[in-house]
């Protein structure tokens, strides 16, 4: 099974705690390729997706075809996670580039990386 940086892949995610999304669900593999093809390395960083709408910079809208999923669907940067990479079960397909470099910015957002992010400016969060 390939699995790349903005692959779509069906993740079994419980068990779950509270507000965590769960069950059986596409994801979006956004960690580094070097780690993904690591055997040193057992977990990947994964972007849980919905067919919720969002609103706000974590929650780029994902479209259908070439990723594989079957209707517009949302990703949900805010509940980024990292599993095992046995939790895959399933690839679906690829995101688009424009899809990924909106996720990129959403996680740049999210984690506090962006110039934009740090001391004190407006939050583009909302």
């Amino acid at each position: 099974m390939k699995i790349g940086r903005g692959t779509v892949v069906v993740v079994e995610l419980d068990p779950t705690v509270g507000h965590e999304q769960r069950g059986m669900r596409p994801c979006i593999v956004v960690s580094d390729p070097d780690v993904i093809s690591s055997q040193r390395f057992p977990l990947i960083c994964i972007v849980p997706v919905t067919g919720t709408p969002g609103e706000g910079l974590l929650y780029p809208e994902l479209t259908p075809g070439t990723s594989g999923l079957a209707k517009t669907a949302f990703a949900l940067i805010d509940q980024i996670r990292s599993i095992d990479k046995r939790r895959v079960r399933r690839v679906f397909g690829e995101l688009g580039r424009e899809e990924l470099a909106a996720i990129d910015a959403g996680l740049a957002a999210f984690l506090g990386l962006s110039q934009e992010h740090s001391g004190g400016a407006p939050s583009r969060l909302q």
